[in-house]
């Protein structure tokens, strides 16, 4: 198990008040997680000791940042366990490398009769790329639906892939309901349909030990700063048949071989999708992210994920007229906890919750298709991470009792 204290030190803005005299209470990790100093220092190494652009020059300055950033891709693929780093793209976030994907292997692939597959609980980043390809290609968009347990439908799975499903593309844990979902399973169902298997990682990737060789899926995108990691820096694991095949995303500097007036050849992989200067300073910062993880044991982060998010369930049930959205075990969901608090709006709750210093999310989370399934139009969310202690819970379980009482419920 983590040393929690040890691992609170490890990070600056958790002593800084959220207002005067209150401490803060960050309980917002699935939006964005808080940056160890390990990550805010290499960071600045890089901006005060070699700043420089990359794959570019042969001065000192240069050959260091170069060998730096790619360094970092290495640590990616090794932490993900990547067959080769020449499989992950680097990109913004997760969003960008659905993106990618949709435009890049979409675009090329699909044609009218064709299907994509996705879930009802998927981030809209792994909805709206594909409705805009469909769109664009005469392709058909359909979904698994979840059951009222927050769990997919299996049996409508089983129905929905056919011989007509080129990719099921789905989230390997909820952002939401906290739902983790059967990945390996699930890249096999696709498999054995003849379709391709791609992953939202990011609300795995930052949680537990993934491992895309055991999963087997195409593709896998993930967010370094859901991670510990900067943000405007993710990655996107493809294996290399699907990624040679595809054509460039963007055009511009690195993603070429040789240019002429007339026509271009493309760069090797992964560089065929990173047109132009990267995000250096923030690969480097992914790359330290993965070190400070892999420090602390990507068990025992799970393991602390667990614990707490078991404490927390058991502590919310005590609040009356809360509902918890998803299972109800800790076992099958990720370090987060979504719900209801009967004649409260989610945004009153945050905006009470956030005077007691404790920051948690309030809104549809970028997946308005699910809340409509459910029949309510937000929730709110307590998320949690390597630093979140079972008193910051209690905190949570107080500052809900006082709103209540606020507002004479």
């Amino acid at each position: 198990m983590l040393d929690v204290q040890k691992v609170r030190a490890d990070f600056p803005i958790l002593n800084v008040d959220a207002h005067p005299n209150v401490p803060l209470v960050y309980l917002d990790s699935a939006a964005s997680s808080q940056k160890p100093s390990q990550v805010i220092d290499a960071m600045n190494g890089y901006y005060q000791e070699y700043n420089a652009n990359v794959h570019r020059g042969i001065h000192r300055l240069s050959e260091e940042a170069t060998s730096v950033y790619e360094g970092a891709r290495v640590k990616v693929q090794k932490f993900i366990n990547a067959p080769s780093h020449e499989e992950v793209i680097l990109v913004r976030n997760a969003t960008e490398g659905f993106n990618l994907l949709a435009y890049s292997w979409g675009g090329a692939n699909l044609k009218p009769g064709d299907e994509v597959l996705i879930t009802a609980m998927e981030h809209h980043a792994n909805i709206v790329p594909w409705q805009i390809v469909c769109e664009q290609t005469g392709a058909t968009l359909k979904h698994v639906p979840f059951t009222d347990e927050g769990t997919l439908d299996m049996d409508a799975l089983d129905e929905l892939l056919t011989e007509k499903t080129k990719i099921f593309s789905f989230t390997a844990a909820s952002n939401v309901l906290g739902t983790i979902n059967p990945t390996k399973e699930l890249v096999a169902k696709a498999h054995a349909a003849g379709a391709l298997a791609a992953v939202d990682g990011a609300q795995a990737v930052p949680h537990a030990a993934v491992d895309v060789q055991d999963w087997n899926c195409d593709f896998m995108a993930f967010s370094s700063h859901k991670m510990c990691g900067p943000t405007g820096i993710g990655a996107l694991y493809g294996k290399a048949e699907h990624l040679n095949a595809m054509p460039p995303w963007m055009g511009g500097g690195d993603m070429i071989r040789r240019v002429t007036l007339e026509k271009s050849t493309y760069n090797d992989l992964p560089y065929k999708f990173e047109a132009g200067t990267p995000a250096i300073a923030e690969g480097i910062g992914l790359g330290a992210a993965v070190d400070y993880l892999n420090s602390l044991g990507m068990e025992n982060v799970h393991a602390h994920e667990q614990k707490i998010t078991s404490y927390a369930l058991e502590a919310l049930s005590e609040v009356e007229g809360l509902t918890v959205l998803g299972p109800k075990s800790a076992a099958e969901r990720g370090g987060l906890v979504a719900f209801t608090l009967k004649g409260l709006h989610p945004h009153d709750i945050a905006q009470l919750l956030d005077e007691d210093g404790v920051a948690v999310r309030a809104g549809h989370h970028c997946a308005m298709p699910m809340h409509k399934i459910m029949g309510i139009g937000s929730s709110t969310r307590a998320s949690f991470y390597v630093h979140t202690t079972t008193d910051e819970v209690d905190a949570l379980v107080t500052s809900l009792n006082r709103a209540r009482k606020v507002f004479r419920l």
